[in-house]
């Protein structure tokens, strides 16, 4: 592990991701010199969180941070295989925790994100389902969230086909959440590979959702949306896929259907391209 590495690996444990001013930071002065900065107390104004960070660095041990990663792997933008759409968002991940093949991550210059609903109804879960294994046949890389529902059936879809899918978790990769899903993860795994931007014992809070769904934007050479509430996790995601320029879809469902009424609204004002079918992304993402 170099220098560069366990600065990022530091740099994970004290500061939550999607901060746009310790990415700038980060951007200033690398990420060794931030982490010294860190050390040295330089930051005294008390905003971003810098006092807590501080008093945490005296306190942080390098080599209990190196135990904690164990067979996992650390990826960071010096490594070949590091994701370069990442390096698009306003607030990049200082580096990725990686469990299973990341292998996986050459395939990214093929792949499509799926989100929506942890409450899906039959059609949206079937919809989710096919849609990601028709693209696995195709030598998509499906992209998701690993939550319970689209999410879930998006993975499953993808490995039912013997596709290779990828999981964005908003926990650490060693934080099995939710339980359910361990099987799913080791499925996953086999092939593909679960991603994190926190320490692998890191526990699943609902922020940590949110701004996971930036990295599940970026990696996607676009993002479908099978089903979404009005104001969902599935609608933030479609709004940061938007922001990064990719393209964005939609699963048309029942006008009657509070599941479908995000993706109605994001085709009603014009963020998202209707889709039913592979063939239809494939059409709309092939130009790229």
């Amino acid at each position: 592990m170099n220098s560069d590495d366990r600065a990022r690996l530091s740099l994970l444990a004290l500061i939550e991701g999607n901060s746009r001013f310790w990415c700038g930071e980060l951007a200033r002065h690398g990420a060794e010199g931030l982490l010294q900065r860190i050390l040295d107390q330089a930051y005294q104004d008390g905003k971003h969180g810098a006092d807590r960070i501080q008093a945490m660095a005296r306190k942080i041990s390098f080599e209990q941070l190196r135990e904690s990663l164990g067979e996992y792997h650390l990826i960071t933008p010096l490594q070949s295989d590091w994701p370069e759409a990442l390096n698009q968002l306003l607030a990049p991940p200082f580096a990725l925790i990686a469990k299973g093949n990341r292998l996986a991550l050459n395939n990214l210059t093929r792949s499509i994100s799926i989100v929506g609903s942890r409450n899906p109804t039959s059609y949206g879960s079937r919809v989710a389902s096919e849609l990601a294994s028709s693209l696995a046949d195709r030598d998509y890389l499906v992209i998701s969230g690993g939550a319970l529902g689209i999410d879930s059936d998006a993975h499953r879809g993808a490995l039912a086909a013997d596709g290779i899918t990828v999981a964005v978790l908003g926990g650490g990769v060693s934080d099995i959440y939710p339980a359910s899903n361990g099987r799913l993860f080791d499925a996953i795994c086999a092939e593909g590979v679960l991603l994190s931007e926190v320490l692998p014992e890191v526990h699943a809070l609902p922020h940590r959702f949110l701004i996971r769904n930036r990295i599940i934007a970026a990696l996607g050479l676009g993002t479908i949306v099978v089903e979404a509430a009005l104001r969902s996790g599935s609608i933030r995601t479609a709004r940061d896929a938007g922001e990064l320029f990719r393209p964005v879809m939609a699963i048309p469902g029942p006008i009657t259907s509070p599941t479908s009424a995000g993706c109605h609204a994001l085709i009603t004002e014009r963020k998202a391209e209707l889709v039913t079918c592979a063939q239809e992304v494939v059409q709309l993402i092939e130009p790229l």
